[in-house]
């Protein structure tokens, strides 16, 4: 069987859940091989992890002229696995980083790219929503080893407990994937939520809030919950919320046990990062919004007559 090469998504060597969906989607193609591309020391941390989730190989590279610089070393280190073990495509996850990454390893190996899958089939078909969600098409690439761009939370990660064989990448790392270095990291200040992309429950807030401060409704709602806070793209262009907590097409997607979407319309662009999101629950006062065409639960309300009463009860049974 041949490999499917997987680019492990880590923090200073700890995996984040979408490597285990990716893992969980490899092996429905192939035999998974995970590659680790970390700073020296740091692989001991993903190692049970990616035995966790079924990794039949991992090629490991700890240095610091992979960790120290942006995107183009990772490429470097995926483009000579390529050439070497012949896989049947590369894996790699939608995030900020890899998505460079990606484009990089597909022009060093001549190889087509495919961006933003929500799915792959055995036969490497692979299904992407454009247009913001309303359109579906499935695209296969003609050329080359495929890389593969797969969104978050598109798979359910399954865990396959392994016995991974270890294999250390020799390689030198050319002077000019070297040209842009990092030189400094500082670590985002933790807000005591879940990460959204990996959160089981998420509240999300959009237009109909009307004003900044009127967020903490939603905040205090997803604490009571012990849930992330999300926000509608209409949300975050007008300067309510930080970017990165925008959910949709533009944005981050995600696929919790409960979604709440407060005062959201449920235009295609957000529908189509939450829309897999096992129930989605909607409170709008505008009857005719067509976030009610595909949630499970719709409230037709005022938004800030019925988050603090629902925020009360909650508490109320939680207490």
């Amino acid at each position: 069987m041949a490999e499917v090469l997987v680019l492990v998504e880590h923090a200073d060597g700890e995996p984040k859940k979408v490597t285990g969906e990716l893992l969980t989607l490899a092996r429905t193609l192939g035999e998974p091989s995970a590659v680790f591309a970390g700073a020296p020391g740091t692989y001991a941390k993903a190692k049970p992890y990616l035995a966790e989730f079924g990794a039949a190989k991992v090629y490991v590279v700890e240095s610091d002229d992979v960790a120290g610089y942006v995107g183009a070393p990772v490429a470097e280190v995926l483009a000579k696995l390529v050439g070497e073990a012949s896989p049947t495509a590369v894996l790699i996850a939608a995030t900020a980083d890899s998505r460079e990454v990606a484009a990089r390893t597909a022009a060093k190996t001549e190889s087509g790219l495919i961006w933003d899958a929500t799915a792959v089939s055995p036969e490497l078909v692979a299904t992407q929503g454009i247009f913001g969600g309303s359109t579906i098409v499935n695209s296969k690439v003609t050329k080359g080893t495929p890389v593969i761009v797969v969104r978050p939370n598109s798979t359910a990660p399954v865990a396959a407990p392994s016995t991974p064989a270890e294999a250390q990448v020799d390689i030198t790392i050319s002077d000019v994937a070297k040209g842009a270095k990092i030189v400094d990291r500082v670590a985002e200040a933790k807000s005591g939520r879940p990460d959204l992309t990996e959160a089981q429950v998420v509240v999300s807030g959009g237009r109909g809030l009307g004003a900044a401060e009127h967020f903490t409704l939603v905040e205090k709602l997803a604490d009571t919950l012990g849930a992330a806070v999300g926000a509608s793209r209409a949300a975050t262009d007008a300067g309510w919320y930080p970017h990165q907590n925008q959910v949709g097409q533009t944005g981050k997607t995600v696929s919790p046990q409960l979604y709440i979407a407060v005062g959201i319309s449920g235009a295609i662009q957000h529908r189509a990062g939450m829309q897999t999101s096992k129930t989605i629950v909607a409170i709008n006062k505008d009857p005719e919004a067509p976030i009610f065409e595909f949630a499970d639960y719709g409230l037709v309300g005022d938004l800030f007559n019925v988050v603090p009463q629902l925020t009360d009860e909650v508490e109320k049974r939680k207490g």
